[in-house]
């Protein structure tokens, strides 16, 4: 027999232990635990990081933009989050309150650099909060919240963020309102050099007095070396060195290059809008990227609205963590602004019909869900899952909420 080793390095090697390793090895087993053992991934560790369910924050300061605030979300610590997840410039995070007019959570768009959120010091987000003549969640922020306050946030969540293998590598953004804050995000992430591609931002505001965050705008631009550029538009106002008008194609034509793509974030009209204009610019399809546009309103005005409803009320019965709860649902109220109206817990981030995290079992009953947010797969159909933030009761109905199940240390 031949062998491929030097057994001559061997000989020396004792043999008693490896007579014994059976034995040795069945000893250990036996005083172990009989437990399966547990290993933690990198890829895991890494994945809970980026995508917490959770993260939970206090608010460092807050600044006053008139009628509109910033508030810098730091980690709370004491209560288990010891750094914010990392984002994409564009993404936003879905914030839960709890106050007297309701339960419910709120998506904003993350307006701080991406950077802020690396490292161990001085990781925070910012987001900035503009009051909406119907929103109850942005007066309860506005009026009610303070520095020291403690907030529940989600991880970051959308995909309005530039993607290099989709987006041309000149990007023309148009905005209006707090509308600009994702836009922000994005100039903070050129200057930094975490992004890479060139941004023309078309902002519409009424008047000069009016531009929201005018001058930290106006300082990105200047340290970008000519990858930003701001272009204000004012639709109420004539002045020097302004634009005057609406966001049409033809200022888009006057400030984009030959290739682009267009995106959009801004009030909801300015979604209609800016299709129009990007049909009349012969922009395809893949080159429009919009943010969701939040809360549907005036169902009524769609011609598929069920007749008969408009101005009533229904009873709707909510099946939550084991308990039965009946509330009142008008019918133009979406189920889930029912539940919230209600201070029922139900969970909700994009509040748009797309996301999908307020995925719900319709019982009984019948809803209108109009078809421009209908973002339900084929399989939920079939099978009657509805999203409550796009569904609205056209009559008695029920349905099976699942809650979010908080993770325990």
């Amino acid at each position: 027999m031949k062998y491929h080793y030097k057994r001559d390095a061997i000989k020396p090697l004792p043999i008693k232990p490896f007579l014994n390793m059976v034995k040795d090895r069945n000893q250990v087993i036996e005083r172990a635990e009989a437990v399966m053992p547990r290993t933690e991934f990198n890829a895991n560790i890494l994945a809970a990081k980026l995508h917490p369910e959770i993260q939970y924050v206090r608010i460092s300061d807050i600044k006053d933009h008139g009628d509109a605030k910033t508030f810098i979300l730091v980690p709370d610590e004491k209560r288990g989050t010891r750094e914010l997840a990392y984002f994409r410039a564009g993404q936003y995070i879905s914030v839960s309150l709890d106050f007297e007019g309701g339960t419910m959570c709120k998506p904003y768009a993350i307006r701080s650099n991406p950077k802020d959120a690396l490292g161990e010091k001085n990781n925070h987000y910012m987001i900035t909060v503009k009051r909406n003549i119907t929103g109850l969640a942005s007066d309860y922020m506005l009026d009610c919240l303070k520095v020291g306050d403690e907030l529940e946030i989600s991880g970051p969540l959308g995909e309005f963020y530039y993607q290099k293998f989709r987006d041309e590598k000149h990007v023309v953004a148009l905005a209006g309102g707090s509308g600009i804050t994702p836009f922000y995000s994005m100039a903070a992430a050129i200057v930094s050099g975490i992004e890479d591609f060139d941004l023309t931002i078309l902002y519409g505001s009424r008047t000069s007095e009016g531009i929201l965050l005018k001058d930290e705008l106006e300082e990105l631009e200047r340290k970008s070396d000519g990858r930003v550029k701001v272009v204000h538009v004012l639709s109420h106002e004539e002045k020097e060195g302004y634009e005057h008008g609406f966001l049409t194609a033809e200022l888009i034509a006057k400030y984009a290059p030959e290739k682009y793509s267009l995106f959009i974030c801004g009030p909801k009209p300015l979604y209609a809008f800016g299709d129009e204009q990007a049909k009349k610019l012969g922009l395809k399809r893949k080159s429009v990227r919009k943010e969701l546009p939040g809360d549907y309103i005036n169902p009524q005005k769609n011609e598929d609205y069920p007749a008969g409803i408009e101005g009533k009320t229904f009873r709707l019965k909510v099946h939550i963590g084991g308990k039965i709860t009946e509330i009142q649902i008008r019918s133009d109220q979406t189920i889930l602004q029912a539940m919230e109206a209600s201070h029922i817990k139900a969970p909700s981030h994009c509040r748009s019909g797309e996301c999908g995290w307020c995925h719900s079992k319709l019982l009984s009953g019948n809803v209108y869900i109009p078809q421009d947010v209908d973002g339900r797969r084929m399989a939920d159909l079939k099978f009657g899952w509805i999203h409550p933030c796009a569904a609205y009761a056209a009559g008695d109905a029920a349905i099976e909420v699942y809650p979010v199940i908080k993770e325990q240390d």
